[in-house]
């Protein structure tokens, strides 16, 4: 899930060579913009990326043996599930990305605390990595220096499909770090979200543990707290992560055009609900500040209709819905 106009990309340019040059004083020599890069993890950090990217990803595969084998799924696990995939589905699509990332809305202090949150609990990355990422990608949406886009390696049959690969979710064991001076000064700014940022081991803590807590609550059991974890723990992660994984990959490869992008995004209507509107891929990269991807007929926007209902409480203001004269200039 990605993007940033040129124009957009420039501001963010000039904003952070404001940031890195403020302060030192007068006669100094103004320096260039800040790399792309910046530092390599750190190994402790690469060996947690992989059980975080792995461990789900096994237990999604085995969800369905393991029902089926052992009957170890109960209702309360899977209204668990599905809760807790909508919070953190919800804290990615409308707080990671359309606020934090592309500032489609202006949101209360409450409100923006209650996004970082709820999008730390995807365990997805803490709020600065997402979006640091994320407006990279959109820098350099399909073109090198675009941390997961598909078509890196070329368009041989080996090429696409080593770049889905890639795309999906390879490219998060790639060791270098996304430069947070280049990309989101302005939450290196917020005191209060770097607070939310530097607690995201102990929200992916809590995420992980509540599921197995309100499992063995409901049932009075260490196996409920054990299906707990599974389902709506593991198996909820995995599922999130293929999804929004999938944004990259599939929403970068498969689908319709309907506006004009500089880049291969499209628009892949099977994902429509579970990726709460973010599969409307292509109009996003053509006009990324919209708080609306959705913007067809039929088409559904679970994200757009909660920032709708922020604004109708007045929790939410100065959103960027589409307007038809800007959507008619952004037809392909």
């Amino acid at each position: 899930m990605d993007s940033t106009t040129a124009a957009d990309t420039a501001a963010a340019s000039t904003t952070t060579a404001n940031t890195a040059t403020a302060g030192t004083g007068a006669g100094a020599t103004t320096p260039g913009p800040e790399p792309v890069l910046d530092g390599t993890r750190t190994p402790l950090q690469q060996a947690l990326i992989y059980v975080f990217v792995l461990v789900p990803m096994v237990a999604f595969v085995a969800a369905i043996p393991v029902a089926w084998t052992w009957g170890a799924v109960h209702w309360h696990d899977l209204g668990m599930m599905a809760g807790f995939y909508v919070v953190g589905c919800l804290g990615i699509t409308v707080g990671y990305h359309r606020y934090f990332t592309h500032k489609s809305f202006k949101a209360r202090p409450w409100l923006r605390v209650a996004l970082a949150i709820s999008g730390s609990l995807a365990i997805q990355g803490s709020v600065v990595n997402w979006v640091a990422h994320h407006r990279r990608h959109h820098a350099f949406s399909d073109r090198e220096g675009d941390p997961h886009s598909p078509w890196l390696f070329g368009t041989s049959p080996v090429a696409v499909a080593r770049g889905f690969v890639h795309a999906h979710f390879g490219w998060l064991f790639d060791r270098r770090e996304t430069n947070h001076r280049r990309f989101v000064p302005d939450l290196l700014a917020d005191r209060t979200i770097m607070r939310v940022d530097r607690n995201f081991g102990w929200l992916v803590l809590l995420s992980l543990a509540l599921p197995a807590v309100i499992g063995a609550l409901v049932t009075q059991s260490w196996v409920g707290a054990a299906t707990g974890f599974f389902w709506a723990g593991l198996v909820r992660m995995g599922a999130l992560h293929h999804v929004t994984w999938s944004i990259n990959s599939v929403c970068h490869m498969i689908g319709r055009q309907p506006f004009t992008s500089r880049d291969r995004s499209r628009n892949f209507w099977p994902l429509a609900v579970l990726s709460m509107g973010e599969s409307w891929h292509n109009l996003h990269h053509a006009d990324p500040t919209c708080a609306r991807h959705g913007v067809l007929r039929g088409q559904v926007d679970i994200s757009a209709r909660t920032i709708w209902l922020f604004e109708r409480f007045g929790w939410a203001h100065d959103v960027r819905w589409p307007t038809p004269a800007r959507l008619a200039k952004l037809r392909s």
